[in-house]
């Protein structure tokens, strides 16, 4: 019995996962929100979930200008970097390429090879 609660309840979970699929072709002005990183996919989802597709419950996103970021800012391209951890990157590499430039320029010469005539032993 439990079981088939699961199926029932997976089941209506898929339909309403693709009716929302559907209201948000009806409605690709919320892919800008997602985009933009003022909304998640998530959030979109639990509103519908909540009330379904109800206008008043989206009219804020449906009606409401969609800001864009269509040129690149720097300033927020630096905000999102974490210094330290590209000073760790860096610091890592120049290692990795400081110990292989040892390694390519400390070559020990190798002792030549003196083959061992065939007819002695080790101990002769």
């Amino acid at each position: 019995m439990c079981a088939l609660n699961e199926v029932k309840g997976m089941s209506l979970f898929m339909s309403k996962k693709e009716e929302f699929k559907n209201f948000v072709r009806q409605h690709p002005v919320l892919l800008k929100y997602v985009q933009n990183g003022e909304m998640t996919w998530q959030k979109f989802f639990e509103i519908y979930d909540m009330y379904g597709e109800d206008n008043s419950a989206w009219q804020n996103y449906l009606t409401a200008p969609v800001s864009t970021k269509e040129s690149f800012d720097f300033s927020n391209f630096f905000k999102g970097l974490d210094l330290d951890s590209i000073q760790n990157g860096v610091s890592s590499l120049q290692r990795v390429v400081g110990l292989l430039q040892d390694m390519s320029s400390n070559k020990t010469p190798t002792s030549e090879y003196k083959p061992r005539p065939i007819y002695k032993h080790f101990e002769d």
